[in-house]
């Protein structure tokens, strides 16, 4: 599962990281939590450039009556969305790359929950696999939105929870990215636990509990007494 995640490098590193020409000023996030604007990397068309835009994190399917349906869908399980009818659309045409440079995960101790901040050893950003969706309301005011896909948990997050975000390798943007690129097998083999290796949990304060509070102290190590 990822249900809170971070994004705070410099805007050139992660234009960098992503090939991108152009990337509006991201103001650094420190609690990306659901339902808000994040920052999303997507080729729209074939042919075009990638780019960077803000979409709400919750994907709400085009046939969707309501918009509060994303609200329980800011996850989506990698082993159906070739199949399930909410995601099968967006998963042969609308697939993006959610940056980050951390995500949360909390692990019960005695009556409490400990956060861990979940983040490569180098602190470099990295990407999430998501999808894509366009909905527009009654009005037809159009509203875009996304999710996260997950796997099973890798050996270092396991102990905190049974599911992790796919991370895709740079070598594999441009495949997951590509929208003529819709080998389910090819595009599916892309999500997989990440290897543990160059990553790792850092136990953190409980500020990041409220979805409100969005600031640097959220990621900092737990000092313990």
């Amino acid at each position: 599962m990822c249900g809170r995640y971070t994004l705070s490098s410099p805007t050139d590193e992660i234009a960098s990281l992503f090939d991108l020409v152009a990337v509006p000023d991201i103001p650094p996030r420190y609690n990306v939590a659901p339902t808000q604007e994040a920052a999303v990397v997507r080729v729209v068309a074939p042919g075009e450039p990638r780019r960077l835009d803000l979409l709400r994190w919750g994907l709400i399917p085009y046939w969707a009556e309501d918009a509060s349906i994303g609200n329980r869908m800011i996850n989506a399980r990698s082993e159906s969305v070739a199949d399930k009818p909410a995601y099968r659309r967006s998963f042969r045409r609308q697939r993006c790359l959610i940056p980050t440079d951390g995500f949360y995960e909390w692990q019960k101790v005695g009556k409490l929950k400990q956060p861990y901040h979940i983040r490569r050893k180098d602190r470099h950003p990295f990407a999430f696999a998501g999808l894509w969706e366009r909905w527009r309301d009654p009005d037809k005011k159009l509203l875009e939105s996304f999710t996260i896909l997950t796997t099973d948990a890798n050996e270092l997050i396991r102990p905190l929870h049974n599911r992790m975000p796919v991370i895709i390798d740079r070598k594999d943007f441009e495949l997951w990215l590509d929208p003529e690129a819709q080998d389910p097998a090819a595009l599916l083999a892309l999500l997989v636990p990440a290897p543990p290796e160059e990553m790792e949990t850092v136990p953190v304060s409980r500020a990041v509990n409220s979805p409100a509070h969005d600031a640097a102290d959220c990621i900092a190590p737990l000092v313990e007494p």
